[in-house]
């Protein structure tokens, strides 16, 4: 019982996230359309005036807003992974269970072990929820890093956005691995524009969700870091 309430809350959690994150790109859009405010660009003008073309209270207000939805899918991201968490032990204990239960030969025995010990060896840490909700059984993944973040630029959106030197990358969007990686990293990046993009990364050994949003900015590119391919 335990088990399949941690579960429906799980999946209650990944419903109001999507919304958060909905919420996100359209203010998101709105900030960051041709000649707009942007994310956290000046609102006066030269001689220190509040910007005329612009609805300065409602800018505030929507940056705040948006600061406010980052705090809120950072808290239910974390409740998420510490709910995956809990399922993935309970699945390893049970699978451990299982195998020490079992009347199977040795041969058997010992294959299920390997495949349990295989598993606990992991970093608990190390899982994330499969994207599909229809997918969302106690069903996890081992993750494993296919980039490193080798160089970042301060004040470039990676960095504003969370994202830190030595975060390896699990899942950019849809990238998660396979060839072309670089190429299909830029390509995320550039269709993504202005939009929310959920990343996955290691950091410390350490599973986090976060989002960056690709943009323009004083520096070169929409991110300001460089990937190195694993």
């Amino acid at each position: 019982m335990v088990g399949t309430n941690l579960k429906a809350e799980t999946m209650s959690l990944m419903e109001k996230r999507t919304a958060v994150e909905t919420e996100m790109n359209a203010i998101i859009h709105r900030l960051s359309q041709p000649d707009g405010p942007g994310l956290s660009g000046n609102l006066v003008d030269a001689e220190g005036f509040p910007r005329s073309d612009i609805d300065v209270p409602l800018v505030r207000a929507e940056r705040r807003r948006l600061a406010e939805l980052r705090n809120d899918h950072k808290e239910i991201t974390d409740k998420i992974n510490e709910n995956i968490q809990l399922l993935h032990s309970a699945r390893l204990s049970s699978l451990s269970t299982s195998v020490k239960d079992s009347g199977n030969d040795a041969e058997s025995n010992n294959q299920n072990s390997s495949l349990v010990n295989a598993v606990a060896s992991a970093s608990p840490t190390n899982i994330i929820q499969r994207d599909s909700p229809s997918a969302m059984d106690v069903d996890v993944i081992i993750s494993k890093p296919f980039a490193l973040i080798d160089e970042i630029t301060d004040a470039s959106p990676a960095a504003e956005d969370g994202l830190q030197l030595g975060d390896q990358i699990v899942k950019f969007g849809k990238v998660e691995a396979g060839e072309n990686l670089l190429e299909r990293l830029a390509a995320e990046g550039r269709s993504n524009q202005g939009q929310a993009v959920p990343v996955v990364i290691m950091r410390q050994g350490v599973l986090i969700n976060l989002t960056v949003t690709p943009r323009t900015w004083q520096g070169r590119g929409l991110l300001g870091c460089h990937f190195r391919i694993l």
